[in-house]
């Protein structure tokens, strides 16, 4: 095997084995992971709309151990939670 090969096969190895490697760990545009939901919305809130069944887990595509939250589905469901009308603990 010449040099020139053997260079050209590591060199595609490297670019596919990266690829992979950021494919696995950038989340999927369609789902968030449960603690990237929690950062954007809270763990409170994202827990109770998890037992109240207003979200659910469901299996990210292409990942087949990893867990995700619908993001359009979770991004209607805080647009709806008017919270923000609540009257705060002091007031009530």
């Amino acid at each position: 095997m010449e040099l020139l090969q053997l260079i050209r096969i590591v060199r595609e190895s490297v670019k596919a084995g990266s690829e992979k490697a950021m494919a696995e760990l950038t989340e999927s545009p369609d789902h968030l992971t449960k603690s990237a939901a929690y950062r954007k919305y809270g763990r409170s809130l994202v827990d109770r709309w998890l037992q109240e069944k207003l979200l659910k887990l469901s299996p990210v595509r292409g990942r087949h151990s990893q867990l995700g939250i619908d993001k359009k589905k979770l991004e209607a469901i805080a647009a709806a939670s008017n919270r923000i009308t609540y009257l705060p603990v002091a007031e009530r």
